[in-house]
């Protein structure tokens, strides 16, 4: 099952039975965070359990173009980072980003606080994805950031003028979660940050709540606390400096975790996944509890997931707020429950690497599914068989991984260039191929 990139097809035949151990690779969300944070704090960080993956190397490369130290051995996923104690050595550089936004949005912020003279680029789609909610709070704090296309948009530069500490930035939440993150993870960056808290007020709720979270959490473990008293509200607080913690061990990726699970589910299992727990701090690890509320056996661990078929899938809606990325998963899961299966709380779908939203429904029509859809939501009813189908994967990673689980419904699935899947889990076909024999 060995996906290369490009045009290539890949022909999955019908799946019966899963079974086996997954060592899921390093979260995407964690190893850029970390990448970044590890870059911008005092002293030498070594990472472990660092993702090799497309999305992760467009971070590395732009970290080398500014002059950051990073000995990166992929072969044991370490990445040794000299810091650079909040300011970065080369302060003029081009970065190309690809279709990355783990990378695109906290770079944007950290080079905007900080000042100089960059371009970063991306792909088409990149051009696409709304970034204009980032760079009018940046705009606030006095970081000069102008669009080079469409307004709102990227490509973007940066000038010189740098952000200053202080004040109220207030910014919008219910489009993407990674503008706060990136806006808080810049913060201890600006002028005048070791005398002056800087408070984020969002003007919005919040989606994908968790992955803030996560940024909070990491910040913290580089020396910078976050206070978010209530949900509306996080301070940075005066004195604010990033400080590496010596190590940090990335966890898998708890995305990656649904597909594997569910093919427990849907193949008997028992499947086990590694890498994430009961301790996690992602929270698409939730999707273990969606499972088992869905009738699916499952046992957590505090470094492992244990799925197996229980009862018949009992769909009906389900809130998929906290856990936007893993819902993908649960679109397809939905071919073989017992009622029709309504997500709600994906309104982010529409802006990720592709329309996702569109692209499920269409391709899922494939199938012979009948699919309803709306600006934050999809209703799929399930089917007893399900048609031999073409899915079109849009250059999407998350398109190509769920629709391999579509194999489980007695007909071969053809997925187009399955490839696509370098940019978080290279190995994902093998690691598939592994469970279902």
């Amino acid at each position: 099952m060995t996906a290369t990139s490009g045009t290539d097809a890949l022909t999955l035949p019908p799946l019966v039975r899963a079974e086996g151990t997954v060592a899921l690779p390093g979260s995407k969300s964690i190893t850029n965070r970390a990448l970044l944070l590890a870059a911008l704090a005092d002293g030498t960080t070594t990472l472990s359990g660092v993702l090799d993956a497309d999305d992760t190397r467009r971070m590395l490369d732009a970290l080398a173009t500014l002059g950051v130290d990073v000995a990166h051995g992929a072969h044991d996923a370490t990445a040794v980072v000299k810091g650079t104690g909040g300011r970065f050595p080369v302060a003029r550089a081009r970065l190309f980003l690809g279709n990355a936004g783990t990378a695109y949005r906290p770079l944007t912020a950290a080079l905007a606080i900080i000042g100089g003279d960059y371009t970063l680029d991306g792909v088409p789609r990149m051009h696409e994805r709304p970034i204009g909610d980032l760079v009018e709070a940046l705009r606030m704090l006095g970081a000069d950031v102008a669009y080079l296309g469409v307004g709102g948009y990227p490509p973007l530069h940066v000038g010189a003028d740098g952000g200053v500490a202080g004040g109220d930035v207030r910014i919008r939440g219910d489009v993407s979660s990674q503008f706060l993150s990136a806006l808080l993870m810049a913060l201890p960056l600006a002028r005048n940050a070791a005398e002056r808290a800087t408070r984020v007020t969002l003007v919005t709720p919040l989606v994908s709540r968790p992955y803030v979270t996560i940024t909070t959490n990491l910040m913290s473990r580089f020396g910078v606390a976050v206070d978010a008293s209530d949900e509306a509200t996080f301070v940075v607080g005066a004195g604010a400096r990033y400080r590496s913690p010596g190590h940090l061990a990335v966890e898998g990726d708890a995305s990656s975790a649904s597909y594997f699970l569910a093919a427990g589910v849907l193949g008997g299992g028992p499947v086990r996944v590694t890498g994430v727990g009961r301790g996690s701090i992602q929270g698409d690890v939730a999707f273990a509890d969606v499972l088992a509320a869905q009738g699916a056996a499952i046992e957590v661990a505090d470094d492992a997931i244990v799925a197996r078929r229980g009862t018949p899938l009992a769909g009906g809606t389900i809130d998929c707020t906290t856990i936007p990325d893993a819902a993908m998963t649960l679109a397809v899961m939905a071919l073989f429950a017992t009622r029709p299966t309504r997500l709600t709380g994906i309104a982010s779908w529409r802006v990720k690497e592709t329309d996702r939203i569109a692209a499920m429904s269409t391709e899922l029509a494939k199938l012979g599914a009948t699919v309803r859809a709306g600006d934050d939501w999809i209703e799929v009813e399930p089917r007893a068989t399900l048609r031999a189908a073409t899915i079109d994967t849009y250059d999407d990673h998350r398109m190509a991984m769920c629709f391999s689980l579509a194999a489980f419904g007695g007909a071969p699935v053809t997925l187009r260039d399955p490839g696509c899947v370098r940019k978080t889990f290279p190995g994902y076909f093998d690691a598939l191929r592994s469970i279902v024999g």
